[in-house]
């Protein structure tokens, strides 16, 4: 057994992340279905995905530098707080009154922005816990459970709209945040160097915080590479998933319910716990480079044909297969990150690296698929967006990452 799952802070950490997961993949799906089913706009459905990645591009750099100087502990249980009772305002609308399109997006935009201070927070706070040489496994481990869940959750989410409104399943959402809350607060292991000193913030110390770690990111060639190469995937994964509903009603015939509607919306969190599964087993072997100059091609392939299929099953097959290289390049560069970036830096060049490729990229694709829909119709939509992935492939084949496979050394080694 793994001495990370005898670790009982790691475990804390761990369930907490799966049980948030599980409840983010159900507020995930239902979300974009409220909004489908009370307007049938799909440009209205493609906003809920921009809503929900554009706070990392609005607060992205100043959750990394604000929570590299904060008790990150302290800031994952109070966001996770603040998430359960955000989330439960649309079970309680539909109780008492409606749940609106707008009370959607607002809960779709003021969630993520909660969750960004999380995200600067724990990006710093796992290194920390677990240490540099366990930090692939960790993240191996913490994504396949989180894998897990977003296989089976979906298909039970299916299941279940198809006897209750989507609002009542949030329940389930606020639920598990204040869940992970109290187990965020019973680790005991630090998760921040609290011997450092932190000086009292002004505006002028942030700025200066965020400059120095956008300047680490920009300098370091791995660490640059890796997050233009994110950013072009996301910008087309995101444009897919904005249109998720949407082509699996439209293109597979499936409708917004039920046990097919499930499996394939879950399909693609199969691929991504094979990564999971594969990615300590790699990284020991192969440098982080060669992972993802061979899987963002396999990627791009099919992102290219998956706008093509009309088959539900042969749907989920190809998400399957295009959830493994895409997360084996979305693992590889975030282990990458954590590894090379010292303790310090830790929060804020993580959230720059996760704003530009999550913030830009997915919220990039969900205003351009929400655009181009009423004009290029969903599947020319989707074949447009899935060239970002083509892209992604050439700048890989063209940077210095093509220059580690000749000389290993050519970049910082994260071992």
């Amino acid at each position: 057994m793994s001495s990370l799952l005898r670790d009982r802070d790691y475990l804390r950490y761990l369930v907490s992340r799966v049980l948030s997961g599980a409840g983010n993949i159900v507020t995930l799906i239902t979300l974009p279905i409220i909004v489908y089913r009370s307007s049938g706009s799909a440009s209205l459905t493609a906003l809920v995905a921009a809503c929900e990645a554009a706070p990392y591009l609005l607060f992205g750099l100043f959750s990394g530098a604000l929570t590299d100087r904060w008790n990150r502990q302290k800031v994952m249980v109070r966001a996770d707080v603040l998430s359960a009772l955000l989330v439960v305002t649309l079970p309680l609308a539909d109780l008492f009154a409606e749940v609106t399109v707008p009370h959607v997006l607002v809960v779709a935009f003021l969630g993520p922005t909660i969750g960004v201070f999380f995200d600067g927070a724990v990006f710093g706070a796992l290194p920390t816990l677990v240490g540099r040489d366990r930090i692939a496994e960790a993240n191996s481990i913490s994504w396949a459970a989180q894998s897990v869940v977003e296989m089976a959750v979906p298909s039970l989410v299916g299941l279940a709209l198809a006897f209750l409104h989507p609002a009542w399943l949030l329940g389930f959402d606020s639920l598990t945040f204040a869940v992970s809350a109290a187990l965020i607060a019973g680790i005991v292991r630090p998760t921040y160097d609290a011997t450092r000193e932190r000086p009292p913030l002004t505006v002028r110390q942030v700025l200066g915080d965020i400059r120095e770690g956008l300047g680490y990111l920009v300098r370091h060639a791995g660490v640059r590479t890796f997050t233009i190469i994110g950013f072009l995937q996301c910008l087309g994964a995101g444009g897919f998933v904005a249109l998720m509903v949407v082509w699996i009603d439209q293109r597979l015939g499936v409708g917004t319910e039920g046990l097919r509607f499930g499996l394939v919306f879950g399909a693609f969190s199969v691929g991504g716990l094979a990564a999971s599964l594969a990615l300590p087993w790699l990284v020991r072997r192969v440098p982080a480079a060669a992972i993802a100059l061979v899987a963002s091609p396999v990627a791009a392939a099919f992102a290219v044909v998956l706008p093509l299929v009309t088959s539900w099953w042969l749907a989920g097959i190809t998400l399957v297969l295009w959830g493994v290289a895409y997360q084996l390049v979305v693992v590889n560069s975030i282990t990458y990150r954590q590894q090379v970036t010292p303790e310090h830096l830790l929060g804020r060049v993580n959230t720059a690296g996760r704003m530009l490729a999550w913030g830009m990229g997915w919220t990039g694709g969900a205003f351009v698929a929400g655009a181009l829909v009423g004009w290029l119709g969903l599947v020319g939509t989707l074949v447009v967006l899935s060239l970002t992935h083509v892209v992604a492939v050439v700048v890989a084949w063209t940077s210095p990452l093509r220059a580690q496979l000749r000389d290993t050394a050519a970049l910082p080694s994260p071992r």
